[in-house]
């Protein structure tokens, strides 16, 4: 027992630097200037006339306190957690080592947690995303597969609270789906998806296959963070935009195929194609797809601006929006690698259900 006291003061101290490194990640003097400055503007008269505006501040204080008394809950319960450990050692009571060991994992699972927040240092990364799966060749097999990369992402959106709107659904021909879009709602959404943006290489023996072959199939995710709604950062001129209106299919049932509410815009200038067909008025399905372009085109400009980078600083590796970013191996063996950060897990199946946490807190430290 005096072992394990030990051991947990030890650790204990360890969780205390790491979250006084990660005070400085958060940069807590800046936040709380930014919230007093926010809350002085609330104040001023005629803040609530403007309706966008003061929805934006008011999400934003309620974002900037929800990480300050995260930080400040995290501070106390590791101080908590010394003063167990303590109370423990002086009275020689081995009854409370198992409570000590349960405090300890949930406070270092939460202190990790925050520690990845603080790696999100990107212009959109507070922002929402959408993401958008699209199968690649192979016909039903990669069909398939695409719709399995669709339900790993839901979970993994799930575990992370954030709330999942579908905007697009196109089926297989004769299983799984051609492609799907959809739109992801929380705070750091883009944070922490943009990782995923790529191409997922799938080996398995194909169910598809009566000869049970091993076959190779691929899907390509783009992930694209949704501007807010006041922001003018991306302009688009509808001269430059064909709009076209269908009747919808796939998810959504038969209440929307009634009408031709569905929308489909392409965007000439750069052949983008967005469309949205869940919802049942026409008018929210344009509203939809022009904030899906406005995501797309914001996408391209900070594809651009790596390319700049990575020719400043002279870098020979390629930069490409559909590069191979990560394998996942069914059969001979089990494993699921990420081939730019090297990580890697024989545990498929708990990747498959929406465990990335490993995958995301190697790829925002590699950047």
């Amino acid at each position: 027992m005096i072992v394990a006291l030990e051991q947990y003061m030890q650790d204990t101290a360890v969780l205390k630097d790491k979250l006084r490194e990660i005070a400085g990640g958060l940069h807590l003097e800046d936040l709380e200037k930014e919230l007093s400055e926010l809350k002085e503007e609330m104040n001023a008269d005629g803040f609530w006339d403007n309706l966008e505006r003061s929805t934006h501040v008011n999400r934003r204080i309620a974002a900037i306190e929800n990480k300050m008394n995260h930080y400040q809950s995290l501070v106390s319960g590791v101080d908590d957690l010394g003063v167990m450990v303590e109370l423990a050692q002086e009275e020689d009571d081995e009854s409370m080592v198992a409570d000590i060991g349960a405090e300890y994992a949930s406070l270092k699972e939460k202190v990790e947690a925050l520690e990845l927040e603080t790696l999100m240092r990107g212009d959109y990364d507070n922002s929402n995303a959408i993401l958008s799966l699209h199968a690649g060749a192979g016909g039903t097999e990669a069909q398939d597969w695409t719709q399995m990369l669709y339900r790993m992402y839901t979970r993994y959106c799930e575990h992370l609270g954030f709330k999942v709107k579908l905007l697009d659904y196109l089926e297989g021909d004769e299983a799984g789906i051609k492609a799907v879009s959809f739109e992801v709602d929380g705070e750091n959404a883009y944070g922490y998806l943009r990782g995923e943006k790529g191409v997922h290489r799938l080996v398995r023996i194909s169910p598809f296959d009566s000869n049970a072959r091993r076959h190779t199939s691929f899907s390509s995710l783009d992930v694209a963070p949704i501007l807010e709604d006041d922001d003018n950062e991306i302009e688009i001129d509808m001269k430059d935009v064909r709009v076209d209106t269908y009747h919808s299919s796939g998810a959504g049932g038969q209440n929307v195929n009634k009408t031709s509410s569905a929308v489909r815009m392409t965007h000439f200038p750069t052949g983008i194609v967005v469309s949205c067909q869940t919802e049942r008025d026409q008018t929210q399905n344009r509203a939809t797809c022009l904030r899906m372009l406005k995501a797309k085109l914001l996408e391209i400009k900070e594809r651009e601006k790596e390319q700049q980078m990575a020719d400043i600083k002279g870098e020979m590796k390629k930069i490409e929006w559909g590069s191979q970013i990560r394998s996942y191996v069914f059969q001979p063996y089990t494993m699921v690698k990420d081939h730019r950060t090297g990580y890697e897990t024989g545990n498929i199946d708990d990747v498959m259900n929406g465990n990335l946490d490993g995958f995301t807190t190697a790829y925002l430290k590699m950047q």
